[in-house]
Formats: structure tokens, sequence, C-alpha cells
């Protein structure tokens, strides 16, 4: 297994796996971003006399309580809750090297007060403390990436760390160091090319949770605006609509919300499982 890490190579049994995991997520990403962009407009038309349809042939998932199309909107909402996801999971994972990779360069007392900072911030509930956050800019997209992002990024500090620390700790760049290269270039030529490969694997990790996060910020109503249609917004809604049998309005959001974790947590687990920090020539 090391060689195949260490060449890149995939065992044959992972390759039906991986590839399973990467076709359903281009299923997900290709139904999120060309449905809005190929439906025809009238699809999003607000047209009360088709208010509540059940599925159809002419509505595949029914439609809302103002005749909207609700194939588009679930969509729609995918998209912009990948988006979210995607920007959340970038932002913490650049918070997470930043921290990691300044804690294992300077070491000492920056490192001691760097590692209690992350430690007091994994220890506070994510969601109460985005809650807190986007209470005070409520609907606001920037308030919502925000809240996300700066409070999943611990995990990642602490992964990197432990890898820059063990590539700062091998011989090549004891050899670097001796042969007159500045900390800069150490860090641009060996630190960061170690730690890369384990940041992938962190923006893969995070984007369920920065999916779930936002879905659950939405729901509660202190995210987008109802107008604004995300699968947390989608869900909102839907509470209401099953007390009258509009069950395909909870259905199909709730369906592609847990579709998109799905295929975004096997991939991220089978790159944990099978993606190993290569340090010195060899699997850390």
């Amino acid at each position: 297994m090391a060689d195949q890490l260490l060449t890149g190579a995939t065992p044959r049994a992972l390759v039906p796996r991986l590839g399973g995991m990467v076709v359903g997520l281009l299923a997900v990403a290709g139904y999120a971003l060309l449905t809005p962009v190929l439906a025809p407009a009238g699809w999003l038309e607000v047209d009360l006399t088709l208010a509540r349809e059940a599925p159809s042939v002419a509505h595949w998932f029914g439609t809302d309580n103002a005749g909207r199309d609700l194939f588009v909107r679930v969509a729609q909402g995918l998209r912009v809750s990948l988006v979210i996801a995607v920007v959340c999971a970038l932002a913490s994972t650049v918070i997470g090297i930043a921290v990691g990779t300044v804690a294992a360069m300077v070491g000492g007392l920056v490192d001691g007060v760097l590692m209690r900072i992350t430690d007091a911030t994994n220890a506070l509930p994510h969601l109460l403390l985005g809650i807190v956050i986007v209470a005070f800019f409520p609907g606001s997209l920037p308030a919502i990436i925000a809240s996300i992002a700066l409070t999943h990024w611990p995990q990642v500090a602490r992964i990197v760390r432990s890898v820059a620390v063990t590539a700062r700790r091998s011989e090549f760049v004891d050899a670097a160091y001796l042969a007159g290269a500045r900390r800069r270039d150490v860090l641009a030529r060996h630190i960061l090319p170690a730690v890369s490969g384990q940041a992938t694997v962190a923006v893969v990790l995070l984007l369920p949770h920065a999916i779930w996060h936002e879905s659950t910020l939405s729901f509660l109503g202190l995210g987008l605006s109802p107008d604004r249609a995300s699968l947390g917004t989608l869900l909102a809604i839907a509470r209401g609509e099953m007390l009258i049998g509009a069950w395909w309005t909870l259905v199909f959001p709730a369906a592609a919300l847990v579709l998109a974790t799905l295929a975004a947590s096997g991939l991220a687990g089978w790159l944990q499982r099978h993606h190993a920090p290569v340090v010195e020539g060899r699997v850390a």
C-alpha cells in the first residue's frame, strides 16, 4: 500500500468505489449547476393555479406553494448550498494551514499560544457559535460564510501542524538550512508541499459539515431569507407544507441534502483512509 500511495497508484479493488463516489459528486454538481440554466423560464414563475401539485410527468418533483417547479427550485437550492460549502471549506482550510504552519515553524511560545487558541475554539459548540455570529447579520451571506469558516478550522490546524512538525524535523529540511536556505524558502519548498495532501483531504472533509451547517442556519431562519433558494430555506418552508399534505416539498430537498452529503462524505472518507502524508520519501 505504501508503494502505491507514493507512486499515486490506486489499488484495483478501490477503483470501482472511488469511481462511484466521483460519478455521484459529478451527478449532484451537474444537476445543481445545469438544471437552473437549461430549465424554461416559466418553471420558476409564480402561478397559484399550479400551487402544491403532486409529482407528475409535467413536474417531476411537484410544485411549491407558489406554483414553481420544485425540480428547478431544489437544483437552485443545492447550487447555493454547494457554493457556500466550497467557499467555507476553502476558507477554513486556509485558516487552518496558516495557524498550523506558523505554529510548527516558529515553535516555542507561539506554538503554545496558537494551539491553546485552537483548542479553545474547537471546544466551543460550532452551531451555537455560528448562530451567535449570524444573529448580528441575519440573512447576510458573508456572515453565514464567516460563521462556518471561523468554527471549522481547528481540526485542520492540528493536522497540518502535526505534518509540518514532522517535515520540519526531517533531514532534508536540516540540509536546506545548512545550505543557507531561509525560513520562507523552507516553508515554500518543503513544508507547504508536505501538508498539501492533507489540505486537499481537509477541503473535501469539510464540505458535508459546511452543507449541513448552512442548511441548519437557514432552516432555523438565521441564514438566507426565504425568498432565496437554498436547501435550508426549502426545508424551512416545507415544514409548514407537510401539515397540509404536501409531502414532496420536504422529501425532495431532504433527499438532495442527504445525497450531496453522502457523496462528499464518501469521497472524504476514502481520501482520509488512503492518503497518508509523505515525509522523507516514505509514508509517515
